[in-house]
């Protein structure tokens, strides 16, 4: 009698078992957990020292000099410091400064030769308000140090190199996106790998960020300092998803995708206007967006941090209290934060990611009071569907959102997985109009070069 199909692994289940018990492969796993520990450690106290420094600016400062709250015009000598500062870097360092922000968390890992100038123009600017956020820094130090390692104990080969290198990302950018989880699945669906192939670069990549994780949480307990990770303490109530929700939330996520997507056509543009006489630009565009931050507070009367930051504590408060915001205030917030931060993108170094969700969500939660609309699932669809527009990753931005909103996201998932779907398509169909800058020709469109994820083993 025939023995049945599935009684013999096919060629794929053997050629991963033969790689997963390759005695290389092993000590590769092994590797990376040790070197998830010092990239955690590396990661939590470069945010915590670019938390206390942002602190300094934001609020130590001003209240030194008489104020309860930076006043309006406080963006503009902070931006104008942080172009005089990004300008040297960007045009006399090694790397640039890092990745542009508008090329996502993109392009190959950031190696030993251009990490110091990634650091310092991350711990340079963005405490000052360059509208950033650090998870692109953070991946940087990650790859850099990976590869750093490497190089001192001896090489290795090419595609060890590469393994090693997205292992240290994905466990920096764990240490703020929720976890391992949120930075495997961003892998996964960034990488474009699939079988085999996959789960060899998967389990190295989980094991370090599982470790990287566990480091990370264990010293902001024992310090006490805050590290500003996209988390939320307080969310509006939770309430089923309902025919409106679904009526609104629909043509809110692509109302999001649209802007988000506008935002990089202007970075785009601006990489283009940069490109010559960098220096020079680079702080015409910080003065800019110094411009932007100080306009939204003279039109609202708050507070210009809300804007000038990347989005972790302003986020975190909208969730709390979602209706301390006027409608006016929240579109004030998108259109000078939008501006502000589409002129960074092409011009500034840090991440796309933390703005472009308080973006999003500051866009949903202005249109939450349509009848039968709900704060609690704006929140949800607007944490999601700005990420899918930003990364190009659905699937990634759905966990994401399913992990910053927490328990509450529970009755909110069809939304916010609709939501994610809705947005990456409406970004494809915008920015398949938009123009392509010489490096985005170059990089390619591969999901794998947004995330500046390694190719396969």
């Amino acid at each position: 009698m025939t023995a049945p199909a599935n009684a013999v692994p096919d060629r794929a289940e053997q050629s991963l078992r033969r790689t997963l018990l390759a005695p290389g492969y092993l000590r590769l796993l092994l590797l990376c957990v040790l070197l998830g520990v010092p990239i955690a450690l590396a990661c939590f106290f470069f945010v915590g020292l670019q938390h206390q420094l942002q602190h300094w600016v934001w609020t130590s400062l001003p209240e030194a000099a008489g104020y309860d709250r930076p006043p309006w015009w406080w963006p503009l000598p902070a931006l104008v410091l942080a172009g005089l500062v990004l300008a040297p870097i960007v045009t006399r360092m090694p790397g640039g400064g890092g990745h542009l922000p508008v090329d996502g968390l993109g392009g190959a890992p950031v190696g030993p030769r251009a990490l110091p100038g990634a650091v310092l123009a991350a711990l340079a600017t963005l405490p000052l308000g360059v509208v950033l956020g650090p998870e692109a820094p953070l991946m940087a130090v990650g790859s850099g140090l990976a590869l750093l390692a490497v190089r001192r104990a001896g090489g290795a080969d090419p595609r060890a190199r590469a393994i090693l290198a997205t292992a240290g990302s994905t466990a920096a950018i764990s240490t703020i996106l929720g976890g391992p989880v949120a930075a495997a699945v961003l892998l996964i669906e960034g990488a474009g790998l699939a079988g085999a192939r996959l789960v060899a670069l998967l389990l190295p990549c989980l094991l370090a960020s599982a470790a990287g994780a566990l480091v990370f949480t264990g010293f902001g307990q024992w310090t006490g300092l805050k590290i500003g990770a996209l988390t939320l303490t307080d969310v509006p109530p939770d309430a089923n998803p309902d025919a409106g929700d679904f009526l609104w939330g629909i043509p809110t996520a692509a109302l999001i995708a649209v802007l988000v997507t506008l935002a990089r056509g202007l970075g785009r543009r601006t990489v283009s206007w940069t490109r010559h006489r960098t220096a020079v630009r680079t702080i015409v565009c910080a003065t800019a967006v110094g411009v932007c931050i100080a306009a939204y507070a003279l039109i609202t009367g708050r507070s210009p941090a809300e804007a000038a930051l990347s989005g972790q504590a302003t986020l975190a408060q909208l969730a709390a209290h979602p209706h301390a915001w006027s409608v006016g205030a929240l579109i004030a917030l998108v259109v000078c934060k939008g501006l502000a931060w589409g002129i960074a993108l092409g011009s500034l170094r840090g991440g796309p990611i933390f703005p472009a969700v308080l973006l999003g969500t500051a866009t949903a939660t202005a249109c939450s009071g349509l009848p039968g609309f709900g704060a609690a699932p704006a929140l949800a669809l607007g944490i999601s569907a700005a990420s899918a527009a930003v990364t190009g990753l659905p699937l990634a931005s759905a966990v994401l959102a399913v992990l910053v909103v927490g328990g509450d996201a529970y009755e909110q998932m069809p939304l916010i997985v609709t939501a994610s779907v809705v947005a990456f398509v409406v970004a494809q169909l915008v920015r398949r109009e938009a123009p392509q800058t010489e490096e985005e020709g170059a990089a390619g469109t591969g999901a794998g070069k947004r995330t500046g994820t390694a190719a396969a083993p």
